[in-house]
């Protein structure tokens, strides 16, 4: 039995059998005597940590227990070993409670082998219990890795980029799997392009779930009102259309979009409002012919209209989505012309914190976003370099998800 071993001996009414006090001087441990009183109302650190919790039978064993539990917050779990001198029916209870016992004669060798034989069981069960919490943590983490493969399914591999565009994304999850999401994908015979950034209120896995949702309502009823706005349109007519054109609003574009962002708006109420789950998010659809843009801001972050001077904010067109039952969301519409870029962004930008806890903030970004863009790529680099050094060493507290849309050129 290592000398070291340290024992704490709790009092009873009946004084401590001498016979076994001498026994554990003679086999060389560190003794305490406590009362269960003086061990629970005991200030932490001053007990230190023991090895073994000798207890009389006379003590009830959810009393013993709780001494426990109170000796691990000195950092170790002791084994419990109750003693009798006499009434050796007593010990009957607490060895159903687990616990090993100690019965007369308090031999020193006896003692020594029973308490070096508890000693090295608790230290199995101990090992035992790290074996068996690291397994727990591995098939978590293996878990936590199948929904960032699934995750990544729900994202674009490649983005659908029409002639003369350019368009780059950055997706940082602030864990394995993240509540923002982003999508590019074509409408209405590729005559359209679907742009979505948006953000689940929450993160973790929670979120990815209704991320996946959310992504899924989103772009299939897009796709499905697309193609019914697209021979809609046709059997309007050509002066229809080009009455539309004059008003610089896209009238392909615009009912699936509407369609699809009330829709989801609709499911996730009458499905899952008692999840407590929304989202924010900005969806547009954009004619890569001319740069008419028709969007819905269900309660996002204004996106910014960068052209080289002022920032141009497109405002919320209407609620966080999940939220509100029968929301209504409005049609916004700008252009971006040639050499101009549409930013969008998840609050982890704004709300990105640097080591000292200052916050990146709205002001530093408009600031960035002032200078005329040489394509997506480089406003998004520029941001995300930016970002980097501002953050520094901090923990990145939330997703960050930044999406630059650029014309480059006229297409022909």
């Amino acid at each position: 039995m290592p000398t070291k071993t340290r024992v704490l001996v709790l009092k009873g009414r009946q004084q401590v059998p001498s016979e076994l006090l001498s026994a554990l001087e003679l086999i060389g441990v560190e003794v305490l005597l406590r009362s269960p009183g003086e061990v629970l109302t005991s200030d932490p650190g001053r007990l230190g940590a023991t090895d073994v919790l000798l207890a009389p039978a006379e003590l009830a064993p959810r009393s013993v227990r709780a001494v426990q539990h109170r000796l691990q917050d000195e950092g170790r779990t002791p084994s419990i070993v109750a003693f009798a001198a006499d009434e050796l029916h007593a010990l009957d209870r607490h060895v159903r409670a687990g616990a090993d016992y100690l019965a007369p004669p308090f031999h020193p060798e006896l003692v020594r082998a029973r308490l070096r034989d508890c000693h090295e069981h608790s230290g199995f069960g101990h090992a035992m219990e790290d074996v068996t919490a690291h397994a727990e943590l591995l098939s978590y983490e293996r878990e936590l890795e199948i929904g960032r493969e699934i995750q990544r399914g729900f994202l674009p591999e490649q983005l659908s980029i029409p002639e003369g565009w350019d368009i780059d994304v950055r997706f940082r999850p602030a864990r394995t799997v993240a509540g923002d999401f982003y999508d590019v994908f074509e409408l209405v015979n590729n005559r359209r392009l679907a742009l979505v950034v948006a953000d689940v209120c929450d993160k973790g896995v929670g979120a990815a779930l209704f991320m996946a949702l959310i992504r899924s309502l989103l772009r299939h009823t897009a796709e499905q009102s697309g193609l019914q706005s697209l021979i809609a349109a046709e059997l309007l007519g050509t002066d229809a259309v080009r009455q539309q054109q004059n008003r610089a609003i896209p009238v392909v574009g615009a009912t699936p979009l509407l369609n699809a962002v009330t829709g989801t708006n609709n499911y996730l109420i009458r499905n899952h409002i008692s999840q407590g789950y929304f989202a924010t998010m900005f969806f547009g659809v954009l004619d890569p012919a001319t740069g008419n843009l028709v969007y819905i801001n269900g309660g996002h972050n204004p996106p910014v209209l960068v052209s080289g001077g002022e920032p141009v904010l497109l405002e919320p067109t209407g609620p966080a989505v999940g939220v509100i039952p029968d929301s209504v969301f409005t049609l916004g519409y700008t252009r971006i012309s040639p050499g101009e870029s549409l930013f969008i962004y998840t609050d982890g930008v704004t709300e990105a914190r640097s080591e000292s806890g200052a916050f990146f903030g709205e002001e530093q970004l408009y600031g960035l976003l002032r200078r005329r863009p040489e394509s997506g790529r480089e406003l998004v680099g520029r941001l995300d370099e930016a970002l980097r050094d501002f953050v520094g060493a901090a923990e990145q507290s939330d997703d960050i998800t930044m999406m630059a849309v650029h014309w480059s050129a006229a297409t022909s």
